[in-house]
Formats: structure tokens, C-alpha cells, sequence
């Protein structure tokens, strides 16, 4: 099983959807209007969380459209959702998508842009590797620097 839900403080968000039979990726809104400054990273809203196998991960990638329209990208080039972030005991697993802006002019995206794409891929580990026993406590970030 593996989808998304409205997360915990948000209403009427429209889910995931994706644009053709063939689409890989799940188009991703934002849930608010935003502006981005020149030479800046701000995370951006989407009122979602993503639920998913253990042994899978859902990957957040730019829209082919977002440097183009706006001159934005996710300044990691991708971004990774684990499956233990969702209803974790601190966080409920809300998604934020950073964007950064790398041009020299203010950039603002309305409420229901579509702004990224996600895609869930089921991940191998190595031979040997049976977790740490530590248990995700909290939101963006949370595993560490």
C-alpha cells in the first residue's frame, strides 16, 4: 500500500495525480501562494503527507517546467520522503518541497501550481544490513545534518 493523504492543519488539498496513463510521477501542488527571492531557498507548502512500504521511498523531483516558467529548481535535485517520516511520534509527516530561486528576479507561484513530481521506487540495502534500531522522531531534517 502506498499513497497519499491530507495532512494534519490542512483542508481541500487536492491529491496527487498523474497526468497521463504513462506518467511515472504523482503531480504535487502547493497549498498556498508563494514568493521566492533572488538567491534564495524557501519550503514550500503541499498540505500532503505520503505513506509507504518500508522498503520504499518517494522521490520529489522538479517539474520539467519549474526553471523554465520560473526560474526555480529544488536546490538538492531531489528530494527523498523516507517511509518513517509519515505520522512519526513528533511529526505527522506534512511534505515541504524547498525551491531555490537562481535567477535575479523576484519569483511567485499561486496556490495550486503544479511544482513537483513524485515517485515511489522500492530501495535494496547491502548484505548484512539489518537497520540500526533507531525510530525517525520528527520532521524536516530530522535524521540529521
Amino acid at each position: 500500500m502506498r499513497g497519499f493523504k491530507v495532512a494534519k492543519g490542512y483542508d481541500n488539498i487536492p491529491l496527487p495525480q498523474r497526468s497521463t496513463d504513462h506518467s511515472a510521477g504523482y503531480d504535487i501542488e502547493i497549498c498556498e501562494t508563494i514568493t521566492v527571492q533572488p538567491k534564495t531557498i524557501i519550503r514550500a507548502k503541499t498540505g500532503l503527507k505520503a505513506y509507504m512500504q518500508p522498503d520504499e521511498v518517494l522521490q520529489i523531483y522538479p517539474r520539467s517546467s519549474l526553471p523554465e516558467k520560473f526560474g526555480l529548481t529544488i536546490p538538492n535535485n531531489v528530494g527523498i520522503i523516507d517511509a518513517d517520516y509519515y505520522e512519526n511520534p513528533e511529526n505527522d509527516g506534512a511534505i515541504f518541497i524547498q525551491l531555490y530561486n537562481f535567477t535575479d528576479r523576484v519569483a511567485t507561484i499561486e496556490k495550486g501550481t503544479r511544482i513537483a513530481q513524485g515517485i515511489f521506487v522500492k530501495y535494496l540495502k547491502t548484505d548484512g544490513d539489518n537497520g540500526n534500531g533507531k525510530r525517525r522522531a520528527g520532521g524536516f531534517g530530522s535524521t540529521g545534518s
